[in-house]
Formats: C-alpha cells, structure tokens, sequence
C-alpha cells in the first residue's frame, strides 16, 4: 500500500482546515449582522453579547441550563445524520419527538407500583419504539411507494400534534384537572420510579445529557465500524451502486429514517421524563412541547458536518445560543423578535455555507486523487536497468 506523501497531505490538511473553518464564519457572519441590529435599537451589541455569553457558559446554573436545551438538540441532530447519510431527509423531528413522549408517557403511566430498574428503562424504550414507528411510515411510503420524504415527515408532524391534544384532552387528561373544572390539557403526575435520575438531589441536571452524548457515539459506531452502518452510507452515496452490489435500497431507506426517528423519540421521552413537572403538557403546538429542536436539530447537524461526535459540541453551542438568549434579552432591553432573528441568522447562515463547504471537499477530494494517482504512476513507471539488474537477465 502506498503511503500518503507531502504533496497529498497539504491539500488534505487544507480541504480539513477550510471544512472546520465554515462553521465559524457562519456563527461569526449572523453574531455581525446581529450587531448591526442590536445598535439600530440602540443597545450596545458588545454588552448584549457578553451578557448572552455569560447566561449560556458563565455559571455552573448555566451551564447546566445549555447541557439541558442541548440534550434534545443532540439526539435530533444525530438522527438527522442518520438519515443525510442515506441520502434521505427527515423534516419530521418534531412529530417524532411528540410520538416519543406520548409512547413514554403511556407506558410510564401504567407503571405506578414497577421498581425504577424497570419502569425507568421501559418508560425511554417506549419513546424509542414510538419515535421509531413514526419515522418508519415515511420511510416506507418512500421506499416502496416514491412518495417524497420531506412531505410525509411534515404531514405527519401535523397528525402527531393533533393526536396529542386529543389525547390530553381526553384519555390521558390529568382526573384532577376534570375534578376542578379547569381542563388544562396535561397529564397525571408520572410515577416517580420514572423520573430520569438527578446528578445532585434538589438540582436540575439529570442524566438526560449523558444519554444523548453515549448515544452520539454509538451512532458513529454504528454507521462507520458495523455493516449496517455501510450499507446505510453505500446507498447515500450511490443507490444504482449499491443495489448492483446486492443491498437493498428500500429496506435501508427505511432503516435510516426508523432510526432518524427513533433518536428524535429519545428526545421527546427525555423531555418528559426530565421536566420539572413530570408530566406531559400541551399548549395546543409542537413548539411548546420541543422548543423547536426538531427543526433547530437540523441545523445542528450541519453545523457539526453531519457526523455524530461533531454533532455533540455543534448540539451545546446552539444550546447555548437558545440559553443566552434569554439573558441578552434582559441585558439590552430588546423584544423577543430580535433574539428569534438572531436564531434565524444563524441557521440561515449555516445552511448557506454548508453548500459551500461541500463544494471545498469536494474539489480538493478532486486533487488529492489527481495527486494520487500521479504518485501511483510514477512509482509504477519502468525503471532504468542497473549494473546488477543487467547481469542478471
């Protein structure tokens, strides 16, 4: 085998450079523009900045708040890597993480006398199978039926939203809540033998953040060290090549997008295992329920180049961001529209250059194999006969 000359390691160190690079530009190119907007309300952007930075990563409160906005961010971001992977697109995190919660809350409402060694690991499978089965339906209505992912994933984001204020509206509604007459639409208290386990009695950081981080990295295990994790990037890359090689591109379409789903569910069950109520409540949207992750964990994952152990520190970052938010709002005395723009820069930024960054792989990959390929050349030419060689032929 031949080794990796100088002449191809510079272009390779480059091609890493710029990739790594991208990302900051796009952070540092909405935080310029959001400057701008900070000093036409008349705030003084490099304090509203400091502020947001010190509400994210200045404390350890803080930064317990990032780890926790970043847990769902995380998992969706993961999942979404799943399924770009195998060169599919999941718009449905939201409906995902929904069906996620609903499974788990279920499950962890007939549980009221299980011991938490049971119930609590039932209770997150529940949201995996839940998250699973509702990324699973696009998935086959795309393998066998070519009905376009991005459509079915969004469809049904609305029928998950739907089902749920059904459902806590009426089967699952908290009895308390019909007894008084008020009716918000939540549910009983959870069995405490499902609480997600706290770091610190009396504190707020539970083991949520440790899930999704050891989830991150079995999914890179999975899709870069097992078979099936092959088979899913051999058909993101090419599905004519890989069905001629004898994989089956429907049924890895539909992997990918069940395990897309699956992640999104964890998310959704880590969100109501963990919340402070414990218990599940609606105020009639997604949102209100996932923060937007299901879509904020889109953007995450390209952020981190749609690779899972990237995904970790792009997930705390932009958890960061939703968290400092709210401290630079108080800081410069700005509305709330100003710091959803500053969100909106960002993603807006990172999905433009991302489009960029792939071309600066793409055309060094280019030129490292043209370098390649002339060093395999040159050290396969015909050489010139020695003394020795002579006398031997």
């Amino acid at each position: 085998m031949t080794s990796r000359g100088p002449s191809e390691a510079g272009p390779r160190l480059r091609t890493q450079l710029l990739s790594y690079s991208v990302p900051a530009l796009a952070v540092l190119g909405a935080f310029a523009i959001g400057a701008v907007m900070l000093a036409m309300l008349g705030a003084n952007p490099f304090t509203g900045f400091w502020a947001m930075a010190k509400g994210a990563f200045g404390s350890g409160g803080a930064l317990v708040e990032t780890a926790l906005k970043s847990t769902p961010l995380l998992l969706v971001g993961v999942g979404i890597t799943i399924a770009f992977r195998a060169s599919v697109i999941n718009i449905g995190g939201e409906g995902q993480m929904v069906s996620g919660a609903l499974a788990s809350t279920i499950v962890a409402l007939g549980m009221t006398d299980v011991p938490a060694a049971i119930a609590l690991p039932l209770a997150l499978g529940a949201g995996v199978v839940g998250g699973a089965i509702w990324g699973a339906i696009p998935g086959a209505l795309k393998a066998y039926f070519g009905v376009n992912e991005i459509l079915s994933t969004i469809m049904l984001n609305v029928v998950a939203v739907q089902a749920m204020n059904w459902l806590l509206r009426a089967p699952l509604i908290d009895p308390m809540e019909i007894e008084r007459g008020t009716r918000i639409p939540q549910t009983a208290r959870l069995p405490e033998s499902t609480d997600l386990p706290l770091f610190v009695e009396g504190g707020r950081l539970h083991i949520g953040p440790v899930i999704a981080v050891l989830v991150a990295v079995l999914v890179y295990v999975l899709l870069w060290r097992t078979t099936s994790g092959y088979r899913l990037r051999a058909v993101g890359l090419s599905g004519d090549a890989a069905r001629y090689a004898g994989m089956s591109v429907e049924r890895n379409v539909v992997w990918a997008l069940t395990l897309s789903g699956a992640m999104s569910g964890l998310a959704g069950s880590i969100l109501v295992l963990g919340s402070e109520g414990h218990r599940m409540v609606t105020d009639g949207s997604t949102i209100g329920f996932t923060g937007s992750a299901g879509f904020n964990g889109i953007v995450t994952a390209l952020f981190g180049g749609l690779h899972p152990l990237w995904t970790i520190p792009s997930s705390f970052l932009f958890g960061g961001l939703l968290v400092g938010a709210i401290a630079l709002q108080r800081a410069a005395q700005v509305p709330t529209a100003l710091v959803l723009a500053l969100n909106g820069l960002v993603v807006l930024f990172v999905v433009s250059l991302d489009r960029y960054r792939r071309q600066v792989r793409e055309r060094e990959d280019r030129r490292i194999s043209a370098i390649a390929t002339s060093s395999t050349e040159d050290d396969e030419s015909p050489k010139p006969l020695s003394r020795e060689d002579d006398d031997d032929g």
